[in-house]
C-alpha cells in the first residue's frame, strides 16, 4: 500500500475508534438500566490511568530513546493537550451536550490546526485545501440536522469545554509534526502517557472511584466500558494517529473529526434510527472536502 492508501486507512480507522468513544464515555457514566455510576471527572481519569498502565511497560522502555532532555517537553505537551485536558473536557461536555452539538464544535480541529500551523510553525496551506477544510464542515452539519439529534442548545462552560478540548487537539497534532517527527509513533504514544501517569493516580485517587467501585456493584460495568475505552479509544488510538501524522499532514489527521459525525450515523441505526437519502449526500460532501484536504500542496 503506498503512503496515502494508509493515511486514508489510518483515518477510517480512527473515524470508527473515536465515532465508538462517545458511546463508551457514556455508558461509563451510566449503566445499562439507566443506574448512574462514575462522575464525569472518574471517567477522564480512569481512562487516563489505565491507558498509562497499558503502556507503562513501553514507557520504560522508551524513555531511553530521548535524543534531548528538551524533548520530554514536547512529550508532556501531546500527553496533556492531546489527551489529558481533553478526556476530562469531553466528558464534562457530555453531560450536557447533545452528540450533535458535539459533532458540530468537533469540527472546529481542523481550524484551530491550520491557525496554529501558520501562526506558530509557518506551515503554508493552499487555497484549495482550506476550501475542503470549509466543504467538510459544512457537510457536517448538514449531516447532522438530517438527523434526529438536532438540538443546538447546551451551557455555556460545556460548549468552551468541547472549543478548549479541540484547541488542544490542534496544538498536540502540530507538537507531533513539527517537533517529534524523528520519533516512532510507539515512542510518541508511550512516553506522552508516561507524562500524565502520575496525575492521573492523584485524581483518580482523591476523584472516590476507588471507593466507588468496591462499594457499588455496578461499578464493574462501568469499568469494564471504561477499560474498553482506555486500551482502543486511548492508547491504541494514539499510536494510529502518530502514525497517520507522521505520513501526511496535520491538517489531513486533524479531519479525522469529519469522520466520527459519519460513524455516528451508521452507530445509530443499532439504535432504531433511519439514514435518510439527504445524510447520504451529506457524507458526500464531507468525504469530497476531506479529499481536498488531502491533496498535497504545490
Amino acid at each position: 500500500m503506498s503512503k496515502k492508501s494508509f493515511a486514508w486507512f489510518y483515518l477510517i480507522l480512527l473515524g470508527l475508534i473515536w465515532g465508538s468513544s462517545f458511546i463508551l464515555m457514556k455508558r461509563g457514566m451510566h449503566a445499562l438500566d439507566g443506574t448512574v455510576l462514575f462522575s464525569s471527572s472518574q471517567v477522564a481519569a480512569l481512562r487516563m490511568l489505565i491507558a498509562g498502565i497499558i503502556l507503562l511497560p513501553l514507557t520504560i522502555f522508551n524513555f531511553k530513546k530521548l535524543k534531548r532532555l528538551k524533548d520530554l517537553l514536547f512529550f508532556a505537551c501531546v500527553g496533556f493537550f492531546g489527551n489529558f485536558f481533553p478526556a476530562f473536557l469531553f466528558t464534562y461536555a457530555e453531560t450536557g451536550l447533545s452528540s450533535g452539538l458535539t459533532g458540530v464544535m468537533n469540527s472546529l480541529t481542523p481550524i484551530f490546526t491550520i491557525f496554529i500551523g501558520l501562526l506558530v510553525f509557518k506551515q503554508r496551506i493552499v487555497a484549495f485545501q482550506f476550501a475542503g477544510v470549509m466543504i467538510a464542515a459544512i457537510g457536517v452539519v448538514l449531516l447532522i440536522l438530517g438527523g434526529n439529534d438536532v438540538s443546538f442548545s447546551g451551557n455555556f462552560p460545556q460548549i468552551v469545554a468541547v472549543v478548549l478540548a479541540t484547541l488542544c487537539y490542534a496544538i498536540s497534532v502540530n507538537v507531533v509534526k513539527f517537533t517529534l517527527s524523528g520519533y516512532k509513533a510507539m515512542e510518541i504514544a508511550s512516553i506522552a502517557f508516561g507524562t500524565t501517569l502520575i496525575p492521573s493516580i492523584i485524581i483518580t485517587y482523591f476523584s472516590g472511584a476507588v471507593d466507588f467501585i468496591r462499594t457499588e456493584p455496578k461499578a464493574l460495568e462501568g469499568l469494564f466500558f471504561i477499560s474498553i475505552l482506555s486500551i482502543a479509544g486511548t492508547a491504541i488510538a494514539l499510536y494510529f494517529f502518530n502514525k497517520l501524522i507522521a505520513i501526511s499532514s496535520t491538517l489531513f489527521a486533524s479531519s479525522v473529526t469529519y469522520i466520527i459525525p459519519i460513524v455516528a450515523v451508521f452507530i445509530g441505526l443499532q439504535f432504531g434510527e433511519k439514514i435518510h437519502l439527504f445524510q447520504f449526500l451529506s457524507m458526500g460532501v464531507v468525504l469530497g472536502g476531506v479529499f481536498m484536504v488531502n491533496r498535497p500542496a504545490k
